[in-house]
């Protein structure tokens, strides 16, 4: 089993979900994967103890917030790193996106972006976890967040990642109290 970039993506949409039940027919609508994708992605978080398996028939896998954070703030990183690319439109991410921190982060001049045809964002090429992340997080202002501040913890320094692994556990657990 070797777990996959979107596996980390799914998992943070459960993060955004909080404890609202879902669907794979649901989740494959919001994160433009397949159900498929989602239920493999699913399994390999659930393998890699990511994700709760279901103690019932009808229940739903849930984030585990302390392997999840853990896997975050240091592993991520390693497992997959972006890749940065040319100037280019696009959405913004990691210390340009919507963590709210924005006047205490050290910024580049130029901020990194996902490409997106219709981003507003000019930036350098950033490569997100999946290749619709840009879509999903246009339509989902929490998960946006959460992607975002994960893409600092895969790119930046020591200094904006601490900052970033604060503002993320801050993060996750307002979402999963939520409903």
């Amino acid at each position: 089993m070797v777990l996959k970039p979107q596996d980390v993506f799914i998992a943070l949409k459960l993060v955004a979900l909080g404890r609202r039940n879902w669907t794979y027919a649901a989740l494959s609508q919001s994160l433009h994967m397949s159900a498929s994708e989602i239920n493999a992605g699913v399994k390999r978080g659930i393998r890699a103890r990511l994700l709760t398996p279901p103690q019932k028939r009808g229940d739903n896998p849930r984030p585990i917030l302390m392997a999840l954070e853990e896997f975050l703030v240091h592993g991520v990183k390693y497992a997959f790193p972006p890749d940065r690319g040319a100037l280019t439109m696009g959405v913004a991410t990691g210390h340009a996106g919507p963590h709210g921190m924005g006047e205490t982060w050290q910024v580049e001049e130029i901020p990194p972006v996902w490409p997106h045809p219709h981003g507003k964002q000019r930036g350098y090429a950033f490569s997100p976890l999946y290749p619709s992340v840009p879509e999903a997080a246009s339509e989902d202002p929490r998960l946006y967040q959460l992607l975002a501040l994960t893409d600092i913890l895969r790119d930046e320094q020591a200094r904006e990642r601490n900052q970033a692994a604060r503002q993320l556990s801050l993060a996750m657990r307002e979402a999963i109290s939520s409903t």
